[in-house]
């Protein structure tokens, strides 16, 4: 290493703690605010899925101090759980903002499901303001982002480990944002990264058995993260240095750390999070998918009862992901489509468009789209057409005829303008309409404080409207 081996830590620790409102740029905190209403947003889909209530009423049945919002569902409890329940309900949809921008490059990243709601749940037990809230979950988007970009993950074999990230760099995340709230000094924030490191987890393998506990990696990171920090403050360390020990998150969790400088460059002053927003309730493999089935549908008059066969194109990894699985339904109808090419373009064939209701057993279990999608195939894009086009789709129909649509880039980006403040807005007032908990005058009140959140004393004004 170019430093001594706690450089990193002492200093990402440090930053953590200082970090205010007015040391970050206005384009972060924009982006930070549209992403709290898109997961409040996403939060209310989710109260909709089996599971989401159950999981509710379990918290409110252990008790323990009544600190923070149980969203939609209602009732306080620890903050630690609060941020755990609404993570996972959030989670229930794969319909939230992701990719964290690290360096110019867009990561696989799930950072928002945990951050946001750790931020919101320890802002409302410690009555912090609006600044706060922002200030400390974006210092949480930062440490995670500079992490999970120096694992490597784009090049090495952390996905082939099976380590789920919502498990591993969230958690480091969370324990940021968590630290920041509860205005740790920076030794503390140093042994609550210490503390975090002996509950990294999460397998990917919750995704390839459509099992509800991929929601939990998450929540779990979310609660952990708050409680390390908690610990610290209460006087427990931690290993010194959780990142370059010798049994750290590098040794333990990838093959290595990939860019060490990354960890500390400017950091303070250059705020990374995520910046994608999805326009369909799905995971983000599945994206260029639909937006290919949704020209060639837009192009041509196709009866889906006359297809044949179909071939969707993508890149070798996403060809290669749970998602590309053959389509069956063995369990949660609702996981099975938020996390199958096959089910998002059969669903596109049939019915020409991709909506949330989509997302219920009913539609689902159609013998039509079972037809549909067992007869499509995935393959990977060759490597001299990436950057030129993001997906394939080629049709064949009984007839014999054949039709294709490519996509260069899946949308839902909104640094590239991809996706708007206004198509952000939209998203949220479909979810709250979809989910039929809230009248559109409270949803018009919620966009209206997360808008202004730097201008909230204390942030419970806002967390009353959300139940």
């Amino acid at each position: 290493m170019s430093q001594d081996p706690v450089y990193h830590i002492e200093k990402m620790s440090e930053s953590v703690v200082k970090t205010k409102y007015e040391d970050i740029d206005k384009t972060s905190l924009k982006i930070a605010k549209l992403r709290v209403l898109d997961l409040i947003g996403c939060a209310m889909f989710g109260s909709t899925i089996s599971g989401s209530a159950e999981l509710a009423s379990l918290a409110k049945s252990w008790g323990g101090k009544e600190e923070s919002t149980i969203y939609i569902f209602g009732g306080k409890v620890t903050a630690q759980n609060a941020a755990l329940v609404n993570s996972a309900v959030t989670r229930m949809t794969d319909y939230e903002a992701i990719g964290a921008f690290v360096n110019g490059v867009e990561l696989p990243s799930h950072i928002s499901s945990t951050t946001v709601f750790t931020a919101l749940a320890v802002a409302e037990a410690q009555k912090a303001s609006g600044k706060d809230l922002l200030a400390a979950l974006l210092v949480g988007d930062d440490v995670a982002g500079r992490i999970l970009y120096a694992s490597g993950v784009l090049g090495g074999k952390n996905f082939e480990w099976g380590w789920d990230g919502n498990g591993t760099v969230n958690a480091f995340g969370a324990t940021a944002t968590a630290g920041n709230l509860l205005k740790l000094t920076g030794k503390q924030m140093q042994n609550a990264f210490g503390l975090i490191l002996n509950q990294l987890s999460g397998t990917f393998q919750n995704f390839w058995d459509y099992s509800l506990a991929n929601t939990l990696t998450a929540a779990f990171s979310a609660r952990n993260g708050i409680f390390s920090a908690e610990l610290a403050k209460a006087g427990w360390d931690g290993p010194y240095d959780p990142l370059f020990s010798k049994y750290g998150y590098f040794f333990l969790f990838t093959e290595g750390c990939t860019d060490e400088e990354i960890l500390t460059k400017d950091i303070g002053k250059t705020f990374y999070s995520e910046a994608t927003f999805k326009p369909f309730p799905s995971c983000r493999s599945t994206h260029a998918a639909i937006e290919c089935a949704q020209k060639l549908i837009a192009e041509n008059d196709i009866d889906a009862s006359q297809i044949q066969e179909a071939t969707i194109r993508l890149f070798p990894r996403m060809a290669e992901m749970f998602t590309a699985q053959p389509f069956s339904v063995p369990r949660n109808p609702a996981v099975v489509a938020a996390n199958s090419i096959p089910y998002a373009v059969a669903n596109i064939l049939l019915r020409k468009e991709s909506k949330i209701d989509y997302n219920q057993e009913e539609y689902i279990r159609d013998p039509k789209i079972a037809a549909i999608a067992g007869n499509l195939k995935i393959a990977g894009l060759e490597p001299h057409e990436f950057g030129q086009i993001a997906g394939e789709l080629i049709v064949k129909m009984k007839d014999g005829k054949e039709y294709s649509a490519s996509v260069k880039t899946a949308s839902g980006g909104y640094l590239d303008g991809l996706f708007t403040d206004d198509d952000v807005r939209n998203k949220f007032r479909y979810n709250l309409e979809f989910s039929k908990k809230f009248s559109k005058e409270n949803g018009e009140k919620i966009i209206a404080m997360v808008e202004n959140l730097e201008n909230m004393d204390n942030i419970s004004e806002l967390t009353k409207l959300l139940v």
